[in-house]
């Protein structure tokens, strides 16, 4: 890292550290963000934290190629995740292009890696929110700035709730009826398409899912929405049906989810 970046990104870290210091309870939390956070995404958590949007942050709970969860609470008290989208991954810019070329909410004037994750962070958002708003369980989106996406944290003191991949819920057949259901509620009110839904994008709260990971979702307008429609379709029949439940063919659920059937 050029040694110009390296001192502004210290420059960031110490003002976050003069207003926010003992409400930072992860020990490695600002050499993460020294070593692993751009200057700009530095900045726009300090203005995070200076308005309240952010009062403490605990730790990393996830941590991908693409983006790292934090546990935190808000001004409030109230649990939250703080998404932060990397800003230096080239591979991630060229899978996200596909799911925001064609969609008419969003141009990217610039093809920098920076305008393409920001516009992600934002596009997850509004995604999220219109889930939420149709009824879908997702985690609630509460902000965002730059390439910090602030939501609701799924889960009890620090620990994220499992995702489908890992705990199977008591009741199955119950459970996949209400992933359907939210399939075609996504589709048919939302005018969405999760677009990459499987057991690793479906977090189990209370027995219930929780569908999370929102940036590629599209509109129904997008080019590729049918094909990613039948993907989702086919990736959560493949998962139930592996686990004994009688599942209908790929043709019968797409035709229900999009209200086709009678």
């Amino acid at each position: 890292m050029d040694e110009n970046i390296r001192r502004a990104n210290r420059i960031a870290v110490k003002k976050i550290d003069s207003r926010r210091v003992k409400r930072i309870r992860d020990e490695d939390f600002f050499k993460t963000l020294e070593e692993v956070f751009d200057h700009a995404t530095l900045m726009a958590l300090y203005d995070l934290l200076k308005r309240g949007f952010i009062d403490i942050v605990y730790g990393a709970v996830n941590s991908g190629k693409e983006a790292k969860v934090y546990w935190a609470q808000d001004s409030k008290g109230l649990d939250i995740a703080v998404k932060i989208y990397l800003t230096s991954t080239a591979e991630f810019k060229n899978s996200m292009l596909p799911y925001i070329v064609g969609d008419p909410r969003f141009k990217v004037v610039k093809r920098t890696t920076r305008a393409i994750v920001y516009t992600w962070a934002r596009k997850e958002f509004a995604n999220l929110a219109k889930a939420f708003e149709v009824g879908v369980r997702v985690p609630r989106p509460l902000k965002v700035n730059k390439n910090i996406l602030l939501m609701e944290f799924v889960g009890v003191g620090g620990v994220p709730a499992p995702l489908l991949k890992d705990y199977l819920p008591s009741d199955l057949d119950g459970f996949f009826e209400v992933v359907l259901d939210y399939m075609r509620l996504l589709y048919q009110k939302g005018r969405l398409v999760h677009s990459d839904l499987s057991e690793y994008n479906i977090m189990v709260e209370d027995e219930l899912p929780v569908f999370i990971d929102f940036g590629q979702a599209v509109v129904l307008d997008h080019p590729l929405a049918e094909e990613f429609l039948r993907r989702d379709v086919k990736n959560i029949l493949r998962f139930f049906g592996r686990h004994g439940l009688d599942v209908p063919s790929l043709e019968e659920a797409i035709l229900w989810v999009k209200g086709d059937s009678s």
